[in-house]
């Protein structure tokens, strides 16, 4: 089976569970810059690449892998690998940030909505697009709620009968999230919009800022808005990378789309560009 070459850009924050979906859902681009979503994988392989004595991650780097349409999920864009130990996988270059992103930008920037309600129009049968590069107009305001802060009986039960990819029983090794984070947003006809952010990203700033603060959530609460309020929508150039969840996007609901990337490269003053 011929391999597919896929630079891995989004990885979303994990629920403690065998079901596939429920482990860790990985997205990326293709080289021609459409979207393509890989599950299941599991987060210690995502996390698990060392190099020169480091551990790592693969996102923004190619990797090729065989991969085949997941039949069970309608979602253009889903695939599983064939091999779930990942044996035959390619490790290719990383794309760095260098010249304020350029090398992201080609990949991830070659077709961008602008339009909320065209892209959920375009969720729907039969094109059933489920992922997506978005440039809103404007960020209104970042914020969160407080969630429940122990993982459901039935993950955490699931979590004990072991673990998917390896030979163990683990206890709950994946700190449960007490927060839910949102930015609303606006598009260019001016339909606002408020969005989860549900990336791996902001949930480990959380969980850093929580342990440097000894555990005092107003502070690492503070911190995580500082990055993504007032550091982002002053400094960054921001894109969100939207994907549904499965069970919205098959319910069809008014919005199945989740924040599942942001993607922030720094603003550039029009002086730049001579």
């Amino acid at each position: 089976m011929k391999k597919t070459k896929v630079l891995i850009s989004v990885v979303t924050y994990p629920l403690p569970s065998r079901s596939y979906d429920e482990l860790v859902c990985t997205a990326g681009f293709l080289e021609d810059g459409s979207w393509i979503r890989i599950y299941p994988v599991p987060l210690t392989f995502m996390f698990g690449m060392k190099r020169d004595g480091k551990t790592s991650s693969y996102k923004y780097t190619w990797i090729e892998l065989e991969l085949s349409k997941r039949s069970d999920d309608f979602r253009p864009e889903s695939h599983s690998p064939v091999n779930y130990d990942f044996k035959d996988i390619e490790v290719h270059n990383s794309i760095d940030t260098k010249s304020n992103w350029y090398l992201r930008k080609d990949i991830c920037l070659k077709n961008v909505w602008t339009n909320i309600k065209e892209l959920i129009n375009a969720s729907k049968a039969p094109t059933n697009i489920s992922l997506a590069t978005f440039k809103p107009s404007k960020i209104i305001k970042f914020d969160w709620k407080e969630t429940d802060r122990d993982w459901k009986d039935k993950w955490t039960d699931l979590r004990k009968q072991g673990d998917l990819f390896a030979n163990k029983n683990p206890e709950i090794s994946i700190r449960k999230l007490p927060y839910k984070f949102y930015y609303h947003i606006e598009d260019d006809a001016g339909n606002s919009s408020k969005m989860m952010i549900e990336d791996w990203e902001i949930g480990q700033l959380y969980w850093n800022c929580f342990d440097r603060a000894d555990g005092n959530e107003t502070i690492a609460l503070e911190k995580v808005k500082q990055r993504y309020d007032t550091e982002f929508l002053n400094e960054k150039d921001i894109y969100l990378f939207l994907g549904t969840t499965r069970e919205f996007h098959r319910r069809r609901m008014n919005n199945p789309f989740v924040i599942i990337g942001v993607f922030y490269p720094k603003k550039e003053s029009q002086l730049s560009l001579f």
